[in-house]
């Protein structure tokens, strides 16, 4: 089988067109067909990575096996793919500045005026085809952020323009625009896509294959004027209509012949069908059982903030045949009395950083523990369920030395290796560590298992003097990682479903293979409406 492979995503007209979510559908469906798949997204702005970024601008921050902080574009290549990436793949201008700066700094370009072209370039092209390599991958997807057109985007553009001229049958350019209806005259306007494609050609790229995104699917006619206006077959031009579940696209996509037109390009044979795909999405959508999960945090006026867990979600409902509806609570909303949680079946109270909603947040896991509602907790969402824990069963002024560093009782305390670290990418505990599981507990009988390998994205934990008295308090503690031993799930034994984990078990769900903290958690909440119906 011949190696290196590239699908280049772009967008065009403008952002927020679902270019992620179009690369990982072609990646599951060219998975699907039995190749190595593997994905890279180029973010061209000049952060190192997505690690001091703020939710409500960028989303999500998503963390890899090794610790890597990046775009939740990468979540949804983990995700539809079932593989776990490196912070490799993840190319952004700051990292390749970086690198070429420290390069020019010992010399390697030998006295040379360094530049955009080639060196910038060279450094980006050769990122691409080194990160393909070391995944032994047949087909490498590489997407592009941000719009054509946009300077940041420029030297990105031109480092794929490049990797084509080296070998044009072994690159595909696809590109994502946006096909407006004027409500005056109901018509799919073209002009932006033509613009955006001219555009793309001053750069010296022609697109193979363009995914118009619409609210309805492409009219006949609208994929022919397409086609013709810039010059790619009809059968290249794929219709992206708005769907209730992402997991539809790669259906959708397929369905038009997208998986054949890209197999055939590279001289690929089509090998299998996408029933199990097919059965996952129907556990989605042909369901009618509900349980309402209430999600209390602080950036839940941009949901894209907690994607993971919206999927984790998606995942667990599916394999039980259970929908999952989501209830934003915005937690100084809990602080100030406006909202009731009586109506929710679950509550989760995600991670985050910082005083702001603390207070609600503990009322809302209070509220769950004391009612016998079933609840999760992650990273802070652990970390506050351990104060409230100590503040109100063992009666300690308790609290976080994040909320308040002066604290009498500080049961969650700095990592001791952060202490002194004043860089702030570098003052967090980042990535996968395993973590040994207490038997007979609630999460072993989840995991089914001793040992676990989980993610992690936290500076601050459990402070071991506390343990004994919580433990005596009831507070179970049944995962815990070691050198030095850290508190990494809490649990209380008797309560329908109460348990918290420091680490983020949405960053490793799956399709089909949800994480067992959601699973466990979505059962308790559908045994927990099935009483209050009773």
């Amino acid at each position: 089988m011949p190696r290196g492979k590239y699908i280049i995503i772009t967008g065009g007209v403008l952002s927020g067109l679902g270019k992620g979510i179009t690369t990982s559908s072609i990646g599951l469906l060219l998975k699907m067909q039995g190749y190595a798949v593997t994905a890279i997204k180029i973010d061209p702005y000049l952060n190192c990575d997505a690690g001091t970024m703020n939710p409500f601008q960028h989303g999500e921050v998503f963390v890899l096996e090794d610790g890597g902080e990046v775009d939740l574009d990468l979540g949804n290549y983990e995700r539809f793919l079932d593989i776990n990436l490196s912070s490799d793949n993840n190319i952004t201008t700051g990292r390749v500045y970086r690198t070429v700066i420290e390069k020019e700094r010992r010399g390697d370009y030998l006295g040379k005026t360094v530049q955009i072209v080639p060196h910038v370039t060279d450094e980006i092209r050769e990122w691409v085809k080194r990160v393909t390599a070391e995944s032994s991958a047949d087909i490498c997807l590489v997407e592009i952020g941000g719009t054509v057109g946009d300077i940041e985007s420029m030297p990105f553009l031109e480092a794929m323009r490049q990797l084509h001229q080296e070998s044009p049958d072994d690159v595909i350019f696809l590109h994502t625009t946006l096909i407006p209806v004027l409500g005056v005259v109901g018509e799919q306007k073209t002009k932006p896509t033509q613009h955006s494609v001219k555009e793309l050609r001053a750069i010296g790229i022609d697109p193979d294959i363009i995914i118009g995104r619409a609210e309805e699917p492409l009219e006949q006619k609208t994929r022919e004027k397409i086609a013709l206006f810039c010059d790619v077959p009809v059968d290249g031009v794929i219709s992206a209509p708005d769907v209730s579940c992402i997991y539809e696209v790669p259906l959708l996509l397929d369905e038009q012949g997208l998986t054949d037109f890209i197999l055939q390009r590279f001289g690929f044979r089509r090998r299998d069908g996408l029933y199990k795909w097919e059965e996952f999405v129907g556990g989605i959508k042909d369901t009618a059982e509900q349980v309402t999960m209430g999600i209390v945090g602080k950036y839940t006026a941009l949901s894209d903030s907690y994607i993971s867990i919206e999927e984790a979600f998606s995942h667990a409902g599916a394999a039980l045949g259970v929908k999952v509806c989501i209830d934003w609570i915005e937690a100084e909303d809990l602080e100030e009395g406006t909202v009731s949680l009586d109506h929710l079946h679950g509550i989760l109270v995600p991670g985050g950083f910082g005083m702001r909603g603390a207070d609600g947040k503990m009322a809302a896991i209070r509220h769950a523990r004391e009612k016998g509602i079933p609840f999760l907790g992650i990273c802070f969402g652990f970390q506050l369920a351990v104060v409230e824990y100590a503040r109100h069963v063992l009666g300690l002024d308790a609290n976080s030395i994040e909320i308040d560093p002066e604290t009498p009782h500080p049961v969650i305390t700095i990592l001791p290796e952060q202490e002194d670290v004043e860089d702030m990418g570098g003052t967090m505990r980042l990535g996968a560590y395993p973590i040994a599981v207490k038997d007979g507990t609630l999460a072993h009988r989840l995991y089914g298992t001793s040992t676990i390998r989980e993610r992690h994205r936290h500076r601050y934990e459990v402070n071991p003097e506390y343990m004994p008295r919580l433990e005596e308090a009831g507070l179970v503690f049944s995962g815990v990682s070691a050198d030095p031993p850290r508190m990494e799930i809490a649990e209380i034994p008797g309560h329908l479903f109460f348990i918290a984990s420091q680490f983020h078990p949405e960053f490793t769900s799956r399709p089909l293979r949800p994480a067992p903290l959601f699973y466990g958690f979505v059962q308790a909440a559908r045994e927990k409406k099935s009483q209050c119906s009773e």
